[in-house]
């Protein structure tokens, strides 16, 4: 097992919104967070570091392989989150409406547990194959999924920033929860969409198939050559 991750601030932002976690919870365990912050620059910032650390720590605190759902411990972990990003907000009016989007993993042995909102993803690369296991909570996502533009158009739609759901915007928000069957050689990766919206699906699945490092360089690099229009985050997760 291996995990890794970085946080780029980008070539035009002033700050970095994004927010990382991730580590190992025992021998068969490892757990990642990301989120990108929203709501003004310090109101970003707030939201996606509550988020990371509010997430991170009930993960390591609440798990235990033999007792309990790693299902209810990320459910539980969001709520919490959701509550206090949002709680900050309204005792700082000048942060009112500020939030985040989350994607969570903890993989044991070969699964995967995965929550998600908002639009930073999770794909699994397996096999030299690129594979989305997140939906985007977002607008364009739901355009796409209604036929009314492609998946391509979707990356330079004028609306392609505007998401649908976020953590801290409402007194009551949970994660979407998936579970996800792994293979020893399984790659997964989280992201924002400062990656996604500057690096086409087909480089991404290109620079995985280099070593941990080498892609996680890469990546970083390909979105900083694209524009860097945002900040940019990453983390791979190694199935062994």
């Amino acid at each position: 097992m291996n995990v890794i991750g970085q946080t780029h601030i980008g070539l035009v932002r002033e700050n970095n919104q994004d927010a990382l976690e991730y580590g190992t919870l025992d021998s068969a365990t490892q757990y990642a967070v990301v989120c990108d912050g929203m709501g003004g620059a310090n109101g970003g910032n707030i939201a996606s570091k509550i988020a990371v650390e509010v997430i991170g720590s009930r993960i390591r605190d609440g798990y235990q392989a033999e007792q309990g759902s790693v299902e209810r411990l990320l459910e539980s972990a969001m709520n919490t989150a959701n509550i206090g990003v949002y709680d900050r907000a309204q005792q700082q009016p000048e942060l009112i409406g500020m939030g985040t989007t989350v994607v969570a993993v903890v993989t044991s042995g070969h699964k995967a547990y995965v929550s998600h909102v908002g639009d930073s993803r999770l794909y699994l690369w397996r096999k030299r194959t690129l594979t989305a296991v997140t939906r985007d909570h977002s607008v364009v996502q739901e355009l796409v999924e209604r036929g009314q533009i492609t998946e391509e158009e979707a990356r330079s739609h004028p609306r392609k920033n505007y998401i649908t759901r976020a953590l801290g915007v409402r007194d009551s928000e949970s994660g979407e929860f998936d579970e996800l069957d792994l293979m020893p050689g399984d790659r997964l990766l989280l992201c924002t969409d400062g990656l996604t919206n500057e690096v086409s699906r087909e480089d991404i699945g290109r620079l995985l198939e280099l070593p941990a490092e080498a892609a996680l360089e890469g990546l970083i690099r390909a979105a900083l050559n694209g524009g860097g229009a945002d900040n940019i985050t990453v983390v791979l997760m190694d199935i062994d």
